[in-house]
């Protein structure tokens, strides 16, 4: 198999008994670990309303992201869009494709990124619910960008007036469902599939491949699943075990911050993890070896180019080895170099 794309989501999560405003800084500093290691793209996520993730505007964070990182490619994983004026996001990473020429991805999301009464709370408008509108709100969105509004269109002179110009965002569409596959095939648009959300997306996969592929373009998969990276399987494992609690109450309606691992392990050995293998989420944990070994087959599942690994630690010094492991097991062209220099 040759060597795929790799690339980081990060969803700046907050260790117990830390704050939002260091895990941001660590989400700076990770990125220019990335940066240094050769990954591909450093995407940053969308959340509101909780306590254990400091990433509610990725549009304010892909600015210092590319200012503190020279090479690799940032951006959002994504925007959910039915929060947002589709006139407004696109100004915005017309603005950063601007400063940041060739850097910029613009992923879009469907969800919501949050609870139903916090979502309420994003809207402008709370006189009614949001309308359910997101085919016409990414294609507006797509047509600011590509300058195809119709001359007729009562918003066509806005598409000129886009701050970046003549540089723009790529834009990809996120999801985990049969529908956002089909969307990303008719509009011709890279697809990133959230296999940490939902692990039984080849058959998806497989239909957005067959779909471009019948209209004549090129497929750009990527597939995003968690991963946790560590010199020995027990070390991973326990590494993982701060996810594995989270997650477990997260499907009960608890928020909390990323605990430490050994209260992690105590929950999970007297109240077990609802979402450990198999049947449920999927988990690439273990050594360099082991996770190649089933990043290489999950790609082949899927039949992507690119995969984009999450990975949430309570110990930020854990996640960078993480993420510098996985680098030196796909012999990224900055790994050895990045890690010596840590050392």
């Amino acid at each position: 198999m040759s060597v795929p794309l790799l690339s980081v989501l990060d969803q700046s999560p907050v260790a117990e008994g830390s704050t939002g405003s260091a895990a941001l800084h660590n989400t700076l500093d990770l990125a220019r670990l990335a940066d240094e290691l050769g990954y591909a793209r450093y995407w940053v996520a969308e959340h509101h309303g909780g306590p254990s993730l400091a990433g509610p505007s990725p549009e304010a964070l892909i600015g210092p992201i590319a200012a503190v990182t020279s090479r690799i490619r940032v951006g959002s994983g994504g925007v959910m869009l039915p929060h947002y004026s589709p006139f407004k996001v696109a100004e915005t990473f017309s603005l950063l494709a601007g400063l940041f020429a060739g850097r910029i991805d613009l992923g879009i999301g469907r969800a919501a990124g949050t609870d139903p009464l916090t979502a309420f709370a994003l809207q402008r408008d709370r006189r009614h619910q949001a309308p359910d509108d997101f085919p016409d709100q990414l294609a507006e969105l797509l047509a600011y960008l590509d300058g195809t509004l119709p001359a007729a269109h009562p918003f066509a002179r806005l598409a000129g007036t886009l701050p970046g110009r003549p540089e723009r965002p790529d834009v990809w569409l996120l999801g985990s469902s049969p529908q956002s596959a089909i969307w990303a095939a008719e509009l011709g648009l890279p697809y990133a599939f959230a296999d940490f959300i939902n692990p039984r997306g080849a058959a998806i996969a497989q239909d957005y491949r067959r779909r471009v592929a019948e209209a004549g373009g090129r497929p750009r998969l990527a597939v995003c699943s968690w991963i946790v990276c560590a010199e020995s399987d027990e070390e991973a494992q326990l590494l993982a075990s701060s996810s594995r609690m989270s997650l477990t109450l997260l499907r009960r309606g608890r928020l909390i911050e990323v605990p430490p691992p050994e209260k992690a392990l105590r929950f999970l050995a007297h109240e077990g993890a609802e979402d450990a293998e198999p049947g449920g989420r999927r988990w690439i944990v273990g050594t360099p070896d082991s996770v190649r070994e089933r990043v290489e087959a999950l790609l082949g599942e899927y039949g992507a180019q690119e995969m984009i690994a999450v990975t949430i630690t309570y110990d930020h010094a854990a996640r960078r080895r993480s993420y510098e492991l996985l680098a030196e097991a796909f012999g990224l062209s900055g790994a050895g170099g990045a890690a010596r220099a840590a050392a």
